[in-house]
């Protein structure tokens, strides 16, 4: 990959280097919600009762219309500009994927032959049926994590990188950081969120210094950072310890690029998010 400004980069730690900690990550257990340990802010309501509340009553429709003025804050309030290179091809590849799994899982709504992985990719999204907002991410966030086991590509796959499709992730039950986020990314979108809602992260840790990938969706004009490596829903504005590098999505991979004003409207513990590691 290469950055105008500054040459060359070399991406070992992202491309053959997103060998991530997520497979350090909570094993399955089922069918009890495991109790986080990790030191990030807990979002108490992400299994708040949503069903209960009636999408159509006019308090609802008065809060949908002021969502809709409200401005659109981009996600960890930093623009980003296009990044090519190893990465970028990756994640085509990956969405050339997605989208044959897309049409076999429409073709599974209608009655059409419907292998497993695709069943089990359904009875994810389902977990947020008749759900709205944080519940319904929350759920899914955790059928996810459940499904899959936390395993290394080199352990898996005898490479030290490789990225799967939701089918393959699902058809093993097994996968690494960016497995767990790529099924997210496609169950969230599957249960109704717009693609402008939902994308894939790709972090740098700080300590220890690492690259990691997890999802992000937007609910009510707030991010929630969704981390394989616990249940708890973040939002972006407390995410600590971890610099945001790239972003991916429909249109592609774009590097983040912080600004003066978003470093100085962070507090100092916040401002280590864009230091170099």
């Amino acid at each position: 990959m290469t950055d105008a400004r500054n040459g060359p980069l070399n991406y070992i730690g992202v491309i053959g280097l997103i060998v991530c900690v997520c497979v350090a990550g909570y094993h399955r257990q089922r069918p009890a919600l495991p109790q986080s340990k990790v030191s990030l802010f807990f979002d108490g309501g992400y299994l708040e009762p949503a069903a209960m509340v009636d999408a159509s009553s006019p308090y609802v429709e008065e809060q949908t219309a002021a969502m809709k003025h409200r401005p659109v804050r981009p996600l960890f309030g930093m623009e980003t500009e296009p990044a090519l290179g190893d990465l970028a091809s990756k994640w085509r590849a990956v969405e050339f994927e997605i989208s044959h799994e897309e049409k076999v899982l429409a073709g599974c709504r209608v009655q059409k032959p419907c292998p497993e992985p695709a069943r089990d990719l359904l009875n994810i999204i389902a977990e947020g049926s008749g759900r709205i907002g944080r519940a319904r991410v929350g759920l899914i966030n955790r059928a996810v994590d459940l499904a899959i086991t936390p395993t290394a590509d080199e352990t898996q796959w005898g490479v030290e990188d490789h990225w799967s499709s939701p089918f393959e992730t699902l058809q093993t039950h097994r996968g690494d950081c960016e497995d767990y986020a790529i099924v997210k990314y496609v169950a969230l979108r599957e249960a109704g969120l717009s693609n402008a809602d939902v994308k894939i992260v790709i972090l740098r840790n700080l300590l220890p210094n690492e690259y990691h990938a997890v999802a992000a969706a937007r609910v009510n004009g707030e991010w929630l950072i969704l981390d394989n490596r616990h249940l708890t829903l973040v939002r972006d504005t407390d995410l600590t310890r971890a610099t945001p590098k790239f972003q991916l999505d429909e249109d592609g991979v774009h590097r983040f690029v912080p600004s003066n004003h978003t470093v100085q409207s962070l507090s100092t513990s916040e401002t280590q998010l864009f230091r170099p590691a």
